[in-house]
């Protein structure tokens, strides 16, 4: 039996194919116009501007991942007048995961509600909030509630980022303008551990570390500032019914070429037939709702229409194995790692891994859209377990004391060849991680059918941070209870049943408009071919 939605969509396609002779897509420019050629329709200036600037949360984001690495282990007694225990630090690091997973669902309605440039704005006062509060912290205590205001932004940056940057970006370009968000964060993490490293070495031991933490509000103050200048997405802007500034978006989005006006014109008509269908298709399904709350209506929306329930297994599954890989126990803990390793440096081999991480996203940069996601995936994801597998070698190798987890240094010195091939394994995995999947899931956007994309993509995002809080929680445990060969050999068979599962269930939807790769969860196969 068909679904009340279908005769919609078949509506919506005869009216897109009677329009000219021009193939549109959907919210913010996702033009395909026939005869052009890819580079015709590149990004203009405009939308690599918004780009970067909606990219600083994304610097925010990376820098507060990797700074903490070095705070963890300057730290010394300067809160609650001790030395913390491995307790007390995957408390400190996974506060901040809790906290964005707590705040991502309701982030999606914020998103729809007051729209999702200010749900960017309101992130940045947490963040400054956040900063501000570690920077002063002298307990324990005050540190978990630093890191957690810290995460609300995080939580509600992560989400509404890439969902902004994806309703404005062109269709052919979209998996790249989504994947500088990627780039940000790798590039705030490779910050994080200059500065570590620049306050570890020079700065006063008592208050290095607050300048870490501290410096986050700065970024977080110049977006504010760069936000009077940003606009709203035009798929928001019909949503709420101010269409003349959704065509005013979108001509700017369009850029003066040849044909930009036709262009503009056929992707507002677009998202207000998008935004026509939604709204039909929730009246139609609230009169046969018998009475049931108009607020439920968006999940029942969610779950009960098949291609929105696979959309949402894809995005979870993608976001929660982009973190119970383990990849953020490396940038949390990675300090603490070399440390135990007997590096004389810690925070220095640390940047190594920053950088490799930073280099191969920017290569993620230029193949994604032209690889595929799916394929993509499927080629990294076996680089990530041959480095978990060869570090599990490595370690091995070496015999840690009970000391090795605190601040206190080993007595039992690391054997320097395995620590090399440590090192050596860590960058393998982190270089396959950063083509990947450390930017793929946040792709998840485009599986979703705009009238649940807010909902679909916030459940996501909360599924990667909650599977960030128990990496942060637990990495340090595992590594005492299971020893770091048992952790990290854990890590890699999870990344072969994720393998197994992509390679089952994710369809490719690079070049694909935004509706065009929502439509391919409607056939029996997921849209595999």
């Amino acid at each position: 039996m068909s679904s009340p939605e279908e005769p919609l969509i078949a509506n919506s396609r005869l009216a897109e194919a009677n329009h000219d002779d021009t193939d549109f897509a959907d919210d913010g420019g996702d033009l395909d116009v026939p005869g052009k050629q890819p580079e015709d329709l590149s990004p203009g200036l405009f939308i690599w501007l918004l780009t970067f600037s909606a990219g600083i949360s994304g610097l925010l984001f990376g820098y507060d991942t990797g700074v903490i690495s070095a705070t963890l282990v300057s730290l010394g007694t300067s809160l609650s007048d001790r030395l913390l225990t491995p307790l007390d630090k995957s408390i400190i690091t996974s506060s901040t995961s809790l906290a964005a997973l707590v705040v991502s669902p309701f982030a999606s309605v914020l998103a729809d509600a007051l729209g999702r440039k200010r749900v960017i704005v309101l992130a940045d006062l947490l963040f400054i909030a956040g900063a501000l509060t570690q920077a002063l912290s002298v307990t324990v205590s005050a540190m978990v509630v630093g890191r957690a205001v810290v995460g609300l932004a995080v939580g509600a940056a992560s989400f509404v980022v890439p969902l902004y940057i994806a309703e404005l970006a062109p269709a052919a370009h979209r998996g790249r303008l989504v994947t500088m968000t990627v780039v940000c964060i790798t590039l705030g993490q490779v910050v994080a551990y200059v500065v570590g490293w620049g306050f570890g070495e020079y700065g006063d031991a008592r208050t290095a570390w607050r300048w870490m933490v501290g410096l986050g509000a700065v970024p977080a103050a110049v977006q504010l500032g760069i936000l009077f200048g940003m606009p709203e997405t035009p798929r928001w802007l019909v949503k709420v019914g101010r269409s003349a500034q959704a065509r005013e978006v979108v001509e700017r989005v369009s850029g003066r070429r040849t044909g930009s006006a036709r262009r503009a014109e056929a992707t507002l008509k677009s998202i207000e037939i998008e935004v026509r269908e939604e709204e039909q298709a929730r009246r139609l399904r609230s009169r046969r709702a018998n009475g049931r709350a108009r607020w439920l209506d968006p999940w029942f929306e969610l779950l009960g229409v098949r291609r929105n329930r696979r959309a949402l297994a894809i995005a979870c599954l993608l976001q929660g194995l982009q973190q119970l890989c383990g990849f953020n126990s490396l940038m949390y803990f990675s300090a603490t790692i070399f440390t135990m390793l007997g590096f004389l440096i810690p925070t220095l081999t640390s940047l190594v891994v920053a950088i490799t991480n930073f280099a191969f996203t920017l290569v993620a940069l230029f193949l994604i859209d032209r690889v595929g996601r799916r394929r993509i995936m499927l080629w990294s994801i076996p680089f990530m377990v041959a480095g978990l597998l060869l570090a599990a070698y490595g370690f091995s190798f070496i015999k840690l004391s009970s000391s090795s987890m605190t601040d206190v240094p080993t007595e039992v010195p690391a054997a320097q060849g395995a620590a090399v091939i440590i090192l050596i394994s860590i960058m393998t995995y982190v270089a396959g991680y950063a083509i990947g999947l450390g930017n793929v899931p946040w792709m998840q956007s485009e599986l979703f059918a705009l009238n649940v994309r807010s909902l679909g993509s916030g459940i996501a995002t909360a599924t990667n941070w909650g599977a960030n809080f128990v990496i942060g929680l637990t990495f340090l445990l595992l590594m005492e209870a299971l020893t770091p060969t048992g952790t990290f050999v854990l890590y890699a068979a999870i990344c072969v049943v994720g393998y197994g599962l992509i390679w089952s269930f994710y369809p490719e939807t690079a070049g694909l408009s935004l509706e065009e790769a929502a439509t391919l969860l409607e056939d029996d196969n997921w849209g595999l071919r």
